[in-house]
């Protein structure tokens, strides 16, 4: 058993990131003619592309609705970054439902969301989230958070199901042994010393800090399943504030120069539709 499972055969539903958006999701199944325990009347199977946590409402809500769905064999299920960073104890923003780090912060941004403060439900989240795997294919489709990568499949293909922690951690340890060979490490606590204030901060406009940047394309150099949860890279022009962070590279429209016969389905990438509410990330400026 890999983190690289087989999709199932026959239709599928396939649902983009809930981020803790439960009503949303109730009231797109009972759209799709799913009822509560996850029957369709035709036989559909649902699959879920990741990301069903943070910044919403109701992420444990989401993560029980789908845990019970794939327990019953009505869905399957991958895991998107937001899982990823849950699962590696990593705060990141609106993820103040689980970690009492981002609560304060997350407050001012996303308020009134549920937490789980019972141990055995805060348990049952990391065990479910723990044993997803990264992507699912078959002969005529292929599923995946963010981006398909041919060789970032291949070396996930070679993870046992359930260790997607130990892996990733694993990578990102050699990217941070290259960071600080290269000084990267040294020179991103230059620019804090020279830019001290919080990426965070969207009224602030940091310079382009190149350290920065250089370690966010290191880690997808060394991380197979960061590019295949978070997606290719390439350096940006300048900064942009993004997903309520100042951000120094932007993603690659890699499914510009995918060729394989085989369709990709993927969750991840998102636009705003007030482009004054946020700055629009370099990959839809011009859509």
């Amino acid at each position: 058993m890999s983190l690289v499972q087989t999709l199932p055969s026959g239709p599928l539903d396939i649902v983009g990131d809930i981020h803790g958006e439960q009503a949303a999701l109730l009231q797109l199944l009972r759209h799709l003619g799913y009822d509560a325990r996850g029957n369709h009347p035709e036989g559909r199977t649902l699959v879920f592309l990741g990301d069903f946590v943070d910044r919403g409402p109701d992420s444990p809500g989401v993560v029980g609705i789908v845990h019970q769905l794939v327990t019953s064999g009505k869905a399957v299920a991958i895991a998107g970054n937001h899982e990823i960073n849950l699962l590696r104890n990593d705060p990141k923003d609106g993820s103040g439902w689980f970690f009492d780090a981002r609560l304060q912060s997350d407050l001012r941004k996303y308020p009134c969301f549920a937490r789980p403060h019972d141990p055995a439900e805060r348990s049952a989240i990391v065990h479910f989230l723990r044993d997803l795997p990264v992507a699912l294919e078959r002969e005529d489709l292929r599923i995946v958070h963010a981006a398909w990568s041919g060789a970032a499949v291949e070396q996930a293909r070679r993870q046992p199901l359930g260790g997607l922690r130990a892996a990733y951690d694993q990578w990102e340890a050699q990217a941070a042994q290259a960071a600080q060979a290269q000084r990267i490490t040294e020179r991103m606590a230059q620019e804090r010393e020279l830019w001290p204030h919080n990426l965070e901060d969207g009224e602030r406009r940091p310079p382009f800090l190149q350290a920065h940047c250089d370690n966010e394309l290191n880690k997808s150099t060394f991380n197979p399943l960061k590019v295949l949860t978070c997606g290719l890279e390439d350096p940006a022009t300048e900064p942009f504030f993004a997903g309520n962070k100042w951000r120094f590279v932007q993603r690659q429209a890699w499914w510009e120069h995918y060729t394989e016969a085989t369709p990709v389905v993927i969750g991840h990438y998102w636009r705003r539709i007030d482009p004054h509410h946020c700055t629009q990330e370099g990959l839809f400026a011009d859509v």
